[in-house]
């Protein structure tokens, strides 16, 4: 057993994580979150959760730290930045990736929170690293360690940093003293935030309506929401736009450095039209770290075919020829979404095609769709949120 006292073992930790990238280091107890618990409740009953599951499936499982590990006393806190700045746009038909997907942040995370765990078990102590699971809710801890504020768009946000870091804990046995206390509200009476959501799902202060966030429909199972096909503009997977317009993430994005370890180019453009020809292997090895729903390939090209009719040149034969070929795909999820892209780019003739479509819902995109092309005006260039 160590002989040094909890302060200096604390501070130890912290010279360790730092020493492995981590950016902020704060330690709390491991009480429960009860007003995060009742929130996440109030949220699933107002049907703001979409139905997913993450922390929404066991509330009080994920607001109660002590349930991680046996004789829990402590938990530290650490947030790794993972702000870069986004290369230009390498095509026409290229679709944006949410800054946090670009690398494998979790991955440097877990690393340097198992070498700060590392430090307490040497010193006779049991530790549990958690970071992107659905036991704690990560923001939650973050919050009560003194790392940063609840945003008004639900991101903790740390003070002249913003919201560009994943966050995750070690929960220990060892009677670890709070390093800091909680930070203050620092969105005061800046609403940026809110008129900026493509889709209006941020619905109150600190509240999010999933049914509606970009990040969690590009996630989520089923047809996307006709309603917000459009707002998807070019974005694959994940959405900064809260986060572009957040006063203290923009200057930190400002200065173009990536703190994580992990190198090469980053993966912040994808090509539709090459994802569409790739098959599942190929997709599931490049993306396979993303969350994928069942890890079923088919819901990145359902995305792929929402951002091609919203970014595709109907005078781009390739683009075309695409279209034409998801238009008699086996899978009717597929078939469904390409009408909508055909129909969006003014392919009147290949929407007419799929009129006898034995499926219903593609049948349904069929009805819907304009008997006339539309305007080059009313198609969104890339890039746009309207």
């Amino acid at each position: 057993m160590s002989t040094l006292t909890g302060t200096e073992l604390r501070d130890e930790i912290e010279r360790t994580l730092r020493s492995h990238g981590i950016d902020a280091v704060g330690v709390t107890t491991v009480d429960p979150f009860d007003e995060v618990r009742r929130s996440l409740e109030d949220r699933r009953a107002r049907g703001f959760h979409a139905g997913m599951s993450f922390t929404f499936s066991n509330p009080r499982r994920s607001t109660e730290p002590s349930r991680l590990l046996r004789n829990a006393a402590s938990m530290v806190v650490g947030a790794l930045s993972y702000v870069e700045e986004r290369p230009a746009r390498p095509s026409s038909t290229s679709a944006r990736i949410a800054r946090y997907a670009w690398r494998d942040h979790y991955a440097d995370l877990r690393a340097a929170l198992d070498a700060g765990a590392g430090v307490l078990r040497t010193a006779g102590h049991r530790a549990m690293v958690i970071a992107d699971q659905n036991g704690l809710v990560d923001r939650a801890a973050a919050h009560r360690a003194g790392i940063g504020w609840w945003g008004r768009n639900a991101n903790l946000l740390i003070p002249g940093a913003g919201s560009w870091f994943v966050l995750g804990s070690i929960v220990t046995d060892a009677a670890l003293p709070p390093a800091s206390e909680p930070v203050a509200d620092g969105c005061r009476t800046c609403r940026r935030c809110i008129p900026a959501c493509p889709t209006e799902a941020i619905v109150d202060d600190g509240t999010i309506d999933a049914r509606r966030c970009l990040a969690w429909l590009v996630q989520d199972t089923g047809m996307f929401p006709r309603a917000h096909r459009v707002a998807l503009g070019d974005r694959l997977y994940g959405c900064d736009d809260c986060q572009d317009v957040c006063p203290p993430g923009r200057s930190t994005v400002g200065s173009a450095v990536s703190l994580g370890p992990t190198g090469g180019p980053p993966d912040a453009w994808v090509d539709v039209l090459d994802l569409l020809d790739a098959p599942d292997e190929t997709l599931l090895d490049r993306h396979g770290r993303w969350y994928i729903p069942r890890r079923e390939p088919r819901y990145l090209r359902r995305n792929a075919l929402v951002v091609l009719g919203n970014v595709g040149d109907p005078r781009n034969q390739r683009v075309v020829d695409m279209l034409r070929r998801f238009m008699s795909h086996d899978d009717r999820l597929l078939r469904a979404h390409a009408v909508w892209a055909c129909a969006r780019l003014g392919l009147v003739d290949l929407v007419a095609s799929a009129a006898d479509d034995p499926d219903a819902a593609v049948r349904a995109e069929v009805a819907m769709a304009p008997t006339v092309p539309p305007s080059p005006s009313s198609l969104v260039p890339a890039g746009s949120t309207r």
